[in-house]
């Protein structure tokens, strides 16, 4: 099993198996006959549909000139009925269970399910439309019903148990146990040491949760365009520049608003345009769309998060750990929820001390400037900002003009990484991509070898998701001789029409903390793909990122 079907079909939903072992069975066989059933149409699929197939592009980058909406669905649906397949081969061999014919055999199934999944879900939140959505909700149970399929099955997990307890005696290298050892635990975590009522019941569990994730998920989508902020005037924007309020003017102008004006809520909780915006009652307005985000209207998460709580504490119950915070911190560094707060309690008399001085400094400044009312969230980084100019000389406004964009990607960040790591990045304009923001490059190694592709997606637009992130289109493995492809995600706003794009201070910084898990990506050197990249304890993924981010600028 590869790792980008471990992270959305066994990461999202994990559990399997149910009831008695022939109802398993014949659960798993009306599946596959099921599937079966729809193979002529598959195979007329095939002629059309390019994700049936490897890519021909450098490193099995996506095709993403041939590759259409369409395709996915199908294309899916035929890679689970492969996988189960393989999985089955797997779980039935009479061969004694070994590392090669058990654990490498699961490293090496579901190709074509992970070819077309990391595509997709990396589309989901890149270029989602109502059409990929339809996709999402309706794959949302068949995945998590496909990951119980495998994670319950006790005749493979019977075979993975038995490598494990022979692991020591196996001569198996770190990098192997290591293999061994991280899929008995995501079994055991699963529930295939489970009774089998209790797997029914975690079956259950497991697709509600798929179903109402996703649901969330296409509720932050959705709801950007809701609580945007309009407003009339120019005069009501005062405070920002001419090229954001121009940016405004066409953003509203491009969601059927002409002469309005747009502020764009950012998935974050600090809105960049509370620090610069002067008129008070917009800041409010601002302010209330961010942090009531979600409670409300058709797009209200409420029910689904408590919903949500509800099926996690069923779940870690089920599994035999006291609440969800156990469950998810044991593969983890800290361990133990005692841990992460007892480190967080340690820092609170300090962040409390700290904060309460700002706002007292924040509240002089209020007076200081005129105003008679008493500090409020909404004036927090205005006013914050007229401090920091104060005592520091430092105006965020004059720093970004310092900032263009691709002053910052190419003489900024990729010089960065040259210098450090030798590496140097080649725009590959030759390469399709799944947007015209999208930029493709090739990474080229020291000693000037190939290493990587690397697609860079900056700039905020519709049907992207907010926040920032990267992920990968293909793991590097030695195993199945793949070298990275990997993506960063951000939603930086574009500049106007024959304008540059002038980048935050906080956007910068952004984008060298992505390139931080792209580096973390680029430079995996591993046999095995469920180890590759950033497979790593949850709590340690972010070192790599917050190293690049607040070490490089020093060298910028």
């Amino acid at each position: 099993m590869r790792k980008t079907l471990i992270a959305s079909a066994i990461g999202a939903a994990v559990a399997l198996s149910a009831c008695s072992k022939p109802a398993e069975e014949a659960k798993t066989t009306a599946a596959v006959e099921q599937t079966q059933a729809a193979a002529p149409a598959t195979e007329q699929a095939a002629v059309t549909n390019p994700l049936l197939v490897k890519s021909t592009l450098q490193y099995e980058a996506p095709e993403f000139d041939k590759i259409k909406v369409e395709h996915y669905q199908p294309a899916m649906e035929e890679g689970i009925k492969q996988h189960m397949a393989e999985i089955l081969t797997i779980a039935d061999n009479k061969e004694p269970a070994t590392f090669e014919n058990t654990i490498v055999a699961m490293e090496k199934s579901g190709e074509l399910l992970t070819r077309v999944t990391s595509t997709f879900f990396n589309m989901t939140g890149t270029i989602s439309n109502d059409e990929i959505q339809k996709i999402q909700s309706e794959m949302a149970p068949k995945f998590a019903a496909h990951s119980d399929n495998i994670n319950l099955n006790p005749q493979l997990f019977a075979r993975v148990k038995a490598v494990y307890d022979a692991r020591a005696t196996l001569g198996l290298d770190g990098e192997a146990t290591r293999l061994v050892e991280d899929y008995y635990e995501r079994f055991v975590r699963a529930g295939a040491n489970l009774t089998e009522e209790q797997k029914t019941k975690i079956r259950a569990l497991n697709e509600e949760q798929s179903t109402l994730t996703n649901k969330y998920q296409q509720n932050l989508m959705a709801m950007k365009d809701q609580i945007a902020v309009y407003v009339d005037t120019k005069e009501e924007l005062s405070g920002l520049s001419e090229a954001e309020i121009t940016a405004a003017a066409e953003g509203a102008k491009a969601k059927g608003k002409e002469g309005k004006f747009i502020i764009e809520i950012t998935n974050t909780t600090r809105q960049p345009a509370l620090a610069s915006l002067e008129n008070r009652e917009v800041r409010k307005k601002v302010w209330e769309a961010s942090a009531y985000r979600g409670t409300s209207g058709e797009t209200d998460n409420q029910p689904i998060v408590a919903r949500l709580a509800q099926l996690r504490a069923e779940r870690a119950k089920l599994l035999g750990y006291d609440n969800w915070a156990t469950y998810q911190l044991e593969p983890t560094m800290a361990k133990t929820p005692k841990a992460v707060l007892d480190m967080f309690g340690s820092m609170v008399p300090a962040v409390v001390e700290n904060t309460k001085k700002e706002a007292e400094a924040i509240q002089a400044m209020i007076k200081e400037t005129g105003g008679d009312f008493e500090l409020q969230p909404w004036d927090w980084e205005f006013y914050a900002e007229k401090v920091r100019k104060a005592k520091y000389d430092l105006d965020e406004a004059q720093v970004r003009e310092y900032f263009e964009f691709e002053r910052v990607l190419n003489d900024g960040m990729f010089y960065t990484m040259n210098k450090l790591f030798g590496i140097t990045m080649k725009a590959r304009p030759d390469l399709p991509v799944y947007h015209p923001d999208v930029k493709a490059y090739e990474v080229f190694d020291a000693d000037g070898k190939s290493m990587a592709i690397f697609y860079a997606d900056y700039f905020a637009r519709d049907g992207k998701r907010g926040g920032a992130w990267m992920s990968s289109f293909v793991e590097q493995s030695k195993l199945l001789n793949q070298k990275p492809v990997v993506v960063n995600v951000m939603n930086i706003p574009k500049g106007p029409a024959g304008e540059p794009t002038l980048v935050s201070y906080d956007n910068v910084t952004t984008m060298f903390h992505e390139f931080g898990h792209a580096v973390h990506g680029l430079f995996s050197d591993v046999t095995y793909p469920a180890l590759a990249g950033t497979s790593v304890s949850r709590d340690f993924v972010e070192f790599p990122s917050t190293f690049q981010e607040t070490g490089q600028l020093t060298l910028m």
